[in-house]
């Protein structure tokens, strides 16, 4: 997660004060980079990086929680890394140095982050490769937890914050980093990273962090629902709780804390591209597929033991970081603060970066703040960098290490990523480190975490693909900045990947982007039109009506027949696909239940598998409440799912909704 070194951090009063003076330098090293290195040319490469959650059981009380025990996982995995060049695991094959795994902190004590050791190459080949070393970054991770624990790619814990028990070791809700009416300062991780940032956001905001999310409404769900906080706030010792009355909603699950998001599990992909245009082109074309692809993926319906009435993280996740004051959000008119500014730290992207004619001004069509100061510094260089960077720095630095203030701005980037990784965009547009031999890429940051090491391989390898269909036939994915923010807040919708309609391009296809008549085309509006599609269209295609569409999978399949690559790999291939294509098919069968409508799509997402699995389980009250047996039982067959997903097929055909 984003930039972790050690040192002494600043206190916020402190940091603050050192803030114009992070970004100048910040800025510097960002030209510096820019002029020394977009003229580089990189080999393609690309990698993976998946988040665990480590859970522990009580057996006997049929309780599962989250293993606060990520410092002695890494520490093992560690001194396992530097002990053994060559280490046999699951499938008797050695691993050398290079290629074992890297594990890394994430924000929660209870989250663990693992990647490739070496990133994948070009070769069509190498994809195979994908689950493989999924499977064994969690065989790993598992050789160094106790016996009542294991490693689980979940994307919430239905029951962080819940009554009870939900950590192993057992902590009360005290603290006063994150000062939380719900969670234990101990469930941030001890890096000290994160419980710096925890502190700042509250801090620079000047309360706690509100997070809202609206409750799925069963039969016997109490109405007005009104969260279990406003009997807490009386107890509580600190004055920064507010009046909660006047921020908890009726019907919604509150939530007062970081972690209530960035304890959420992800699943993210990094390309590097061949040099700075590339990834400039590759950046803007993936914009518009973060919503759709956190729709496909979605596996997060319940938060602090209840079922909610969305099934993604993402808005969760925004709250829990947003760190603007009254005035920034246009609570109160600007005295203090610089900017009114529109959305969180962690939201959707603001504007199209590609410096190319396909790039109409009209697509960035939201308005967003800049620091003019840098952008002065940066426009002669290039409008539409200097547009992105200058957005970015309109943040504060959250975290600033006394010992890293003073840097050389020609060998060093530390500044410009302590402002750039705290701007958690869905796509992030990342320059190479100096004295690297890295170069220019993108991260797609959007998809959530699946329970299968096959599920989470599916989901990569198919953005692995579309990029490479992108730049075979030239695809043209552009739509208004507005359309993308459209669609992120649609994708949140319960059983959205079946129920909503997505903007997308209608014709993905054009012509060379610096020929004289794309240039008459791309001034056309109805070459480039855009309309509302359900995502089994833009995913498998629609062959009829005056609207046809190719469908990105067959562009893909397509793409795939045109290689040079054996019936074999096609038909490994092929499965992947499948996962994808038939999650985002519908057949829709409408049920009326208490004005609720069941939809059934051919293979249901991981959030629909658990809506379902809690309100048909025995002891579920119809009162949206997950229990401790419950949520047991759930966590249970999770792991069942992990375990034996295509191997058992009974398990497999209920987890995918197979009648």
């Amino acid at each position: 997660m984003g930039l972790l070194v050690y040192g002494v951090p600043l206190s916020w009063d402190e940091t603050i004060k050192q803030a114009d003076y992070i970004r100048s330098q910040a800025v510097e090293q960002f030209i510096y980079l820019w002029k020394n290195t977009k003229k580089q040319k990189h080999q393609l490469l690309w990698g993976d990086e998946v988040e665990y959650m480590l859970i522990a059981y009580d057996h006997k009380k049929k309780i599962a929680s989250l293993s606060l025990q990520q410092e002695n996982v890494l520490k093992s995995t560690q001194n396992l890394k530097k002990k053994y060049e060559n280490l046999k695991i699951q499938d008797k094959s050695e691993m050398t140095y290079n290629d074992f795994p890297s594990f890394h902190y994430e924000y929660a004590s209870y989250m663990i982050e693992g990647i490739p050791g070496n990133p994948y190459g070009e070769d069509i080949e190498t994809l195979l490769l994908v689950e493989e070393n999924m499977k064994k970054r969690r065989f790993i991770i598992k050789k160094y937890i106790k016996s009542n624990e294991i490693p689980l790619t979940l994307t919430s814990f239905p029951r962080l914050g819940a009554p009870g028990v939900f950590t192993d070791p057992y902590y009360p809700p005290r603290g006063h980093v994150s000062r939380s009416l719900f969670l234990p300062d101990e469930v941030i991780s001890s890096h000290v990273r994160f419980p710096t940032l925890t502190k700042h956001i509250r801090l620079r905001r000047g309360r706690k962090v509100i997070i809202n999310v609206p409750i799925f409404i069963d039969e016997n769900t109490p109405l007005p629902f009104i969260d279990e906080a406003i009997s807490l706030s009386d107890t509580f010792p600190f004055k920064s709780v507010g009046l909660l009355d006047n921020i908890i909603q009726p019907n919604h699950i509150y939530m007062d804390s970081m972690c209530f998001g960035m304890g959420c599990c992800c699943l993210q992909v990094t390309f590097q591209t061949a040099d700075i245009s590339e990834a400039r082109t590759l950046y803007d074309q993936l914009i518009p597929m973060g919503p759709i692809m956190l729709s496909l993926s979605a596996a997060s319906p319940a938060y602090k033991g209840y079922l909610s009435d969305q099934d993604c993280r993402w808005n969760v996740i925004s709250r829990s970081v947003d760190d603007r004051t009254s005035e920034e959000m246009g609570e109160k008119p600007l005295k203090k603060s610089k900017y009114i500014i529109q959305k969180s730290r962690y939201d959707s992207v603001d504007c199209y970066i590609a410096d190319n004619l396909r790039n109409n001004p009209k697509y960035n069509d939201v308005k967003f703040v800049m620091n003019e100061e840098v952008r002065k510094k940066l426009i002669d260089n290039d409008e539409l960098l200097a547009n992105h960077i200058s957005h970015l720095f309109i943040r504060d630095p959250l975290v600033i290490f006394s010992d890293l203030l003073i840097q050389d701005n020609k060998t060093e980037s530390g500044h410009f990523e302590n402002i750039q990784s705290t701007n958690w965009h869905a796509m992030r547009f990342k320059p190479p480190p100096p004295g690297t031999d890295i170069g220019w890429r993108v991260e797609f940051r959007t998809m959530e975490v699946q329970l299968s090491d096959f599920e989470n391989a599916a989901y990569c390898i198919f953005i692995n693909l579309l990029t490479r269909v992108i730049s075979l036939y030239n695809l043209n994915l552009y739509i208004p900045i507005s359309k993308v923010d459209e669609n992120m807040d649609l994708a949140h919708h319960r059983t959205s990947v079946l129920t909503e309609k997505f903007w997308f391009r209608k014709n993905i296809f054009s012509f060379d982007s610096y020929s004289p008549k794309t240039v008459v085309l791309c001034n056309d509006d109805t070459f480039d039109e855009y309309k509302k599609m359900t995502i089994h269209e833009i995913i498998n295609g629609q062959n009829s009506g005056p609207d046809k569409f190719p469908g990105l999978s067959p562009l893909i399949r397509n793409y795939l027949d045109t290689i040079n690559v054996s019936q074999e790999v096609k038909q490994i291939l092929g499965k992947y696909l499948e996962l994808i294509e038939k999650r985002a098919s519908g057949s829709y069968s409408f049920i009326h239940i208490l004005n609720l409508i069941t939809i059934s799509g051919e293979w249901q997402t991981t959030a629909s598998w658990i809506r379902s699995f809690v309100r048909n389980h025995p002891n579920y009250q119809k009162d949206s409440v997950i229990t401790q047996e419950i949520n047991y039982d759930l966590i249970r067959e999770a792991e069942k799912i992990t375990n034996e997903f295509g191997k058992n097929e009974e398990l497999t055909k209920r987890f995918l909704g197979i009648a």
